[in-house]
């Protein structure tokens, strides 16, 4: 009968392990039933997929996933590990670090939504030897894995090209977002001859955000910096740590200059800006994927009470605004603009809001509840007017009086300048 004594503490525990899992499961097809129901089933951007014949169901995955518990992105299906919020995925990756059995692949795009992005290779060269992507152009949105390959791209410029001959600079670094500067104090630490340019200013992607925007990020690794630990600060104490780090280097990044051209030349690059010509052996480009903002091609665009970002909302206080889009971007902007006391119209021609974090959608919901904002899915704007906007909604147009339109539908790829480089641009339809 000894053995009962050691029998029963193992029992206890498994049957503690058996019921966390039932709840877990029970938990993970909740979740995943309501994007379903939601329409909410396409990720933003890198996303896992994961492989059924490999995986074990053991749970390191939702483990690791950073943006748990808050929200359920990674579950267990069927015993299986599952997707089950996509939208609430934003591409950390931890998934498949965690992953004991190498089950999950990291992925862009999807079967139905397709997403544009340079052919680069896994050093992060394009196929114009030379010429090479970090950040968000090439997939990496995400603060923290943009500073890393902004890092490891100069690690891999010096281990695989040849220096800069005489008149030659190492490198030009084009972009000053997350990954531009973080690649400018990997070149800084490795003594390279470099040039930063930014057609606006420190901070690329982040500089642009809305005034008081909470930005998300992951404990990374800046060269010389060391440690970034910031894991939920705004865009305003963000900068002031760059700012801080670019006065104690001493990092020099010279904007606004905007890049207009590179050009191949006899043993490396002429880069043509705004300011004059610059010569280098290599090229990187660190910009965002949108420095053209996408218009929506209706009469009375050009008016201007259009703008294409919100930096203060507590400017539109009370007027009647439309934004406009379906993304993070255009909720942050009407919820923000409902909060400032504006009268906030979203207008968005999906069924749903399957590209934005449920954050966002949260705050979104939220302002509607309290009347402060009214949602038009399934509606496209036909025109505005200096006191109207022309909008179709089921086929049944709506006008509105309006004081102000901010266009968020995105940004355009800067497709003809990456292939007047020579860059082939490919279609991820859920592949690596």
């Amino acid at each position: 009968m000894d053995y009962l004594i050691y029998l029963a503490p193992f029992a206890l525990c498994l049957a503690w392990y058996f019921a966390r899992r039932r709840k877990l499961a029970h938990a993970s097809l909740a979740a995943k039933q309501e994007s379903e129901d939601a329409g909410l089933t396409e990720p933003a951007s890198l996303h896992p997929i994961v492989d059924n014949l490999k995986c074990i169901g053991c749970g390191s995955c939702i483990k690791a996933c950073p943006e748990m518990p808050a929200h359920a992105v990674l579950g267990l299906v069927d015993g299986k590990a599952s997707l089950v919020s996509p939208t609430s995925c934003i591409g950390h990756g931890a998934c498949r670090t965690a992953c004991p059995v190498d089950a999950i692949t990291l992925v862009f795009g999807s079967a139905r939504r397709g997403v544009d992005l340079p052919r680069v290779s896994p050093w992060f060269e394009t196929n114009v030897p030379g010429v090479f992507v970090a950040g968000e152009l090439g997939g990496m949105g995400l603060i923290r894995n943009a500073i890393e390959q902004g890092r490891q791209a100069v690690t891999q410029i010096i281990e695989r090209r040849p220096r800069a001959s005489r008149g030659q600079l190492d490198l030009v670094i084009v972009g000053a977002g997350p990954a531009g500067f973080s690649a400018s104090l990997a070149a800084m630490q490795a003594k390279l001859r470099f040039v930063t340019l930014d057609q606006e200013s420190l901070g690329g992607c982040v500089f642009q955000y809305p005034r008081g925007k909470v930005v998300m990020t992951q404990p990374a690794e800046l060269p010389i910096i060391g440690k970034l630990s910031i894991t939920l600060t705004s865009k305003e104490q963000l900068l002031d740590f760059w700012k801080d780090a670019q006065q104690r280097t001493g990092l020099e990044i010279r904007c606004p200059e905007r890049v207009e051209a590179v050009v191949p030349d006899a043993d490396g690059f002429v880069v043509r800006t705004t300011r004059g010509e610059l010569r280098a052996a290599t090229v990187l480009l660190a910009v965002g994927r949108r420095g053209t903002p996408r218009k929506l091609g209706v009469p009375g665009e050009d008016l201007s009470k259009v703008v294409y970002r919100l930096v203060e909302a507590e400017q539109y206080a009370g007027q009647r605004v439309l934004v406009v889009g379906g993304g993070d971007s255009a909720l942050e902007a009407a919820a923000s603009l409902a909060e400032a006391s504006a009268s906030v119209t979203l207008s968005y021609r999906g069924e749903a809001f399957q590209r934005a974090k449920q954050r966002n959608r949260q705050r979104v919901d939220a302002a509607v509840g309290q009347g402060q904002l009214q949602v038009l899915l399934k509606s496209e704007v036909k025109a505005i007017t200096q006191e109207r906007v022309a909008i179709v909604q089921g086929g049944r147009g709506v006008h509105l009086p309006n004081d102000a339109v901010i266009v968020n539908a995105g940004g355009i790829l800067p497709t003809d300048f990456l292939k007047g480089i020579g860059i082939e641009v490919v279609t991820k339809w859920g592949t690596a």
